[in-house]
């Protein structure tokens, strides 16, 4: 592993095998090809102060564990996700405690009020946060968040920066610069992407609106749900309104998490590819914009939350390793 240090961009370890070299194969092949880990859960529900809640599935507990982490899944995923169940499996059989915390409504019940979630919204994640501190005050703790979850805890992380939550966080594919990420998305073979994630949005919302009351929260109908044919559609008549943004251009920019790496003062790992379908060139940061406990990983190719090596029948996500790697340094530093 390599000991560079943080507040600086480095080129990444990661290497892909000649059969996975394409950025959609290291996309989509741990999602629809590769085998789950099995791993048993334990699901919990998290009453939250508004009268709403979120789920959390907990890895099977360990009587003498290394630490705690703290997953926060994708858009629209969930720990079935491949890479939240691979990793809460994998950290397990290290020693780890690990629990995923479903964004509202993305476990296995819809959540109780319109609000839903987005890129930014931090206040859940907080109040986990808190609760995890007092439950295990003695416990080493840490975050790691996948794409949207990713971009949501470097936003928290900059935000709190004195935060004594977390001992330390990676963050892996985060869509940096939200309003090029939703442009890049709907270009090329990437609106494939886009269509399916879309898709399950929509029919989310949809479902909602037939069992809760938007009238006065949400100035569309359901014919104007099913009309929209990309992201900032919906961000415009639906993320935006719905918590508070004046358009999709404010929400992305207020919920951009390049705008929060330079403060950020938590020893944190962020994971990016250069040819990640979700994003483009321009969502890299430069060394500039980080803070000295930012450490940006940078690989050539990877995909989206890929990360993939080892043979087609027996592939390994190289993420599982690293993220292990930077817990056991982090482990060895004096909080």
């Amino acid at each position: 592993m390599s000991k560079a240090p943080f507040g600086q961009i480095t080129e990444s370890e990661f290497s892909p095998p000649w059969w996975a070299l394409n950025r959609h194969i290291q996309t989509l092949w741990p999602r629809f090809i590769q085998r789950r880990a099995q791993i048993d859960l334990r699901w919990e529900q998290l009453d939250l102060p508004d009268g709403d809640f979120v789920e959390l599935a907990w890895t099977p507990q360990q009587p003498d564990t290394k630490g705690l982490v703290v997953c926060f899944h994708g858009l629209e995923g969930s720990v079935r996700s491949h890479y939240a169940n691979d990793m809460a499996a994998f950290l397990h059989k290290k020693g780890w405690q690990t629990v995923v915390m479903h964004f509202r409504g993305c476990g296995n019940r819809p959540n109780l009020t319109p609000r839903a979630y987005h890129s930014g919204d931090t206040e859940d994640a907080i109040y986990l946060l808190e609760k995890l501190q007092r439950r295990y005050p003695h416990l080493h703790r840490y975050a790691v968040g996948f794409s949207l979850g990713a971009n949501m805890l470097l936003k928290l992380l900059g935000e709190n920066i004195h935060q004594r939550w977390i001992k330390g966080a990676v963050a892996i594919s985060p869509p940096l610069k939200l309003a090029e990420c939703a442009s890049s998305i709907g270009r090329g073979f990437s609106q494939v992407y886009q269509r399916y994630l879309l898709n399950s949005m929509r029919n989310r919302l949809l479902g909602k609106m037939q069992q809760l009351d938007y009238s006065g929260l949400l100035d569309i109908d359901a014919k104007r749900v099913s009309s929209f044919k990309c992201f900032r559609d919906f961000d415009q008549y639906v993320t935006a309104p719905l918590h508070g943004f004046e358009d999709a251009d404010d929400y992305y920019l207020q919920c951009s998490a390049i705008r929060y790496l330079r403060h950020i003062q938590t020893p944190t790992l962020v994971l990016h590819a250069a040819d990640d379908p979700f994003m483009n060139a321009s969502v890299i940061p430069q060394a500039s914009e980080l803070s000295a406990d930012v450490r940006l990983e940078l690989s050539r190719k990877g995909g989206h939350v890929g990360f993939m090596q080892g043979t087609p029948w027996q592939p390994v996500i190289w993420t599982h390793q690293r993220v292990l790697s930077f817990l056991t340094e982090n482990q060895a530093v004096p909080a």
